[in-house]
């Protein structure tokens, strides 16, 4: 029986049972597709991932700062939990508040690191799913055609490369909503669907500001396109969407304009990324390369295309821009894939930073952000990123291919061409995206949090807003002591750390804080294996160093150096530590003057 000898509501309600079929095994593919990329970090609790531990002790920590806020313990813009005594600035920083404070009953029950594990899974299987809906039920109406455009959005190498780390830039959940509400814009109702679209610009800016950005400029770019090509049907809407675009503005700004003043103007903000950060720029080459974390590409596969494991994000190999040009030729009377077309365009050039290179070596052709990268908002992006925003680009079109397949196979009246069609766009589907599967984050054991902060010995050395100095000091290279403090809900305050900070007469942005007498002697150390002779007044720049942070104790954790920091700082602080638990300990206070 088919549903064409059923009773219209018969046909209706089959067709609707089938399409929540699909719709469940779509969610549901994607749910298994995020677990498999983190199956590691699952299966093995203690674990962390292998490619970035500094940013994932980062997101613990604020996730845990998120859940001081969200229980009105901590200020949600400004912390001197780390960086003691300055502080950080919490919006210069990526604080994710529009994920933590949501997360707080996890980290509660659970702690930050089982919260960051939620954050990227469910980072990544959001995103495919919100994708999936707005394309199905309002883009394209086509629930296949939806289903591999947002699985690409979602799990692309750019996203799966991003995942070693930075969960803030994979859960972009809220980039389909973005766009489905500024479409929205050209309907009447203009002040909901502004409201509506100001408020997910304000729950955008809370996970991450880059990605906002660069969706905004995309739109921009797009709109501008479209409306050039269309511009009969602009003409009918523009009074409509400028009043919404209006109206969403200033929901955005009421509520941003404070912490925005924060992030530009607050304590301890900067005037733009560190310089070498400003240079990160995607290779040429990476565009037809495969990406490490792709099923057929491996380290050799990416080496010296990219700057790091998380930065892999313009790998999308020959055969897909191969059918991804394909897409756009087929379409070009489109005004959407013309407008999808114009951005990818621009932001794979952005992306190419302030000098173009092809496998390494430097260009003859002009970069487009060598003009660009100086300007203040622009300095605080990292060129690279652009690549990330060509994914969704690729997506959209693939999912256009497809729907526009769909539609052209079903106008076929003899049968044998119709699956023979069907056969070579599924060829070239496979051909395009097998190479460029996802394949499980790498993972390594952590270093167990020591006794001294799991049961709270460290308060005792913290009353009247002391900081403890674990040595080595945290940094980005040393990133345990914040991945514990974070485990204390950040309650447990560091000198040192890892995060982005102004240094030097610029405020030029660094990943640390200014280095001190006893930071330089410690990398001495660090780098000699051995203590340098030391003056009276290296002891006393020392115990100065100390007045500065506030410290209430210098702590040395079980590790397999313990012995040489202790020697030096026995040396350096003319008294041996105590032992205090697992750690060996300075009591500040006990030190002889």
């Amino acid at each position: 029986m088919t549903t064409a000898t059923l009773a219209p509501a018969a046909t209706r309600r089959l067709l609707w049972q089938r399409g929540r079929v699909r719709d469940l095994a779509a969610v549901g593919s994607y749910v298994l597709a995020a677990f498999w990329v983190t199956y590691r970090i699952w299966l093995h609790p203690t674990w962390g991932l292998a490619a970035n531990r500094a940013d994932q002790a980062f997101f613990e920590w604020m996730l845990g700062h998120g859940a001081l806020v969200a229980t009105g313990q901590a200020s949600p813009f400004v912390s001197g939990q780390m960086n003691a005594p300055l502080g950080i600035n919490l919006m210069a920083n990526t604080s994710v508040l529009g994920i933590s404070i949501p997360l707080t009953p996890v980290t509660l029950l659970f702690g930050p690191h089982a919260a960051f594990n939620v954050f990227l899974t469910g980072g990544l299987i959001l995103t495919a799913v919100c994708w999936y809906l707005v394309l199905s039920r309002y883009l394209l109406r086509r629930r296949l055609a939806a289903w591999i455009g947002a699985g690409f959005c979602a799990f692309a190498p750019g996203m799966i490369s991003q995942a070693n780390g930075h969960p803030n830039l994979v859960t972009q959940f809220l980039v389909p909503v973005l766009i489905w509400r500024t479409l929205e814009l050209r309907r009447p109702r203009f002040v909901v669907n502004g409201v509506l679209l100001g408020l997910v610009v304000v729950w955008q800016a809370f996970i991450n500001l880059e990605i906002l950005f660069m969706t905004a400029v995309g739109l921009v770019i797009f709109l501008i396109v479209a409306a050039a090509v269309r511009w009969r049907e602009t003409r009918a809407t523009w009074r409509p969407f400028l009043a919404g675009g209006l109206v969403a503005v200033g929901v955005a700004l009421a509520a941003l304009w404070y912490p925005i003043a924060v992030l530009l103007h607050g304590p301890q903000s900067y005037s733009g990324l560190p310089l070498e950060v400003r240079e990160y720029g995607a290779d040429l080459a990476a565009y037809v390369g495969l990406s490490r974390e792709s099923l057929l590409g491996n380290m050799d596969t990416a080496r010296g295309l990219a700057q790091n494991a998380a930065e892999e994000n313009s790998f999308f190999g020959w055969p897909l821009l191969a059918l991804t040009l394909g897409v756009v030729v087929a379409l070009r009377r489109s005004a959407a894939a013309l407008g999808l077309f114009a951005v990818g365009l621009v932001f794979a050039y952005l992306s190419l930073g302030p000098v173009v290179r092809l496998h390494g070596a430097r260009t003859a052709i002009p970069s487009m952000w060598a003009s660009l990268h100086e300007v203040p908002v622009l300095s605080s992006a990292v060129p690279t990123r652009w690549a990330l925003a060509v994914t969704p680009v690729v997506g959209l079109l693939l999912a256009m291919g497809v729907a526009a397949a769909q539609r052209l196979a079903q106008t076929i009246t003899s049968p044998a061409r119709a699956r023979t069609f069907r056969a070579v766009a599924a060829a070239a589907l496979l051909v395009a995206l097998v190479p460029i599967a996802p394949t499980a984050l790498p993972a390594t054991k952590l270093t167990n949090t020591p006794g001294f902060v799991a049961d709270g010995t460290w308060s005792r050395y913290t009353e009247g807003g002391r900081s403890i100095v674990f040595v080595p000091v945290p940094n980005s290279g040393v990133n345990d002591p914040i991945r514990w403090s974070a485990a204390t809900l950040t309650r447990m305050p560091l000198a040192g750390g890892y995060f982005l900070a102004p240094v030097g007469p610029d405020r030029t942005a660094s990943f640390t804080s200014e280095f001190r007498a006893t930071n330089y002697f410690l990398r001495y150390v660090s780098a000699s294996k051995k203590v340098p002779p030391l003056s009276a007044a290296s002891r006393a720049n020392a115990r100065g160093d100390l007045a500065y942070w506030k410290a209430g104790a210098v702590v040395v954790p079980q590790r397999r150096d313990t012995e040489l920091w202790k020697k030096a700082l026995t040396a350096l602080y003319g008294a041996p530590p105590e032992r205090v638990g697992d750690v060996w300990l300075w009591d500040v206070s006990k030190l002889p003057a």
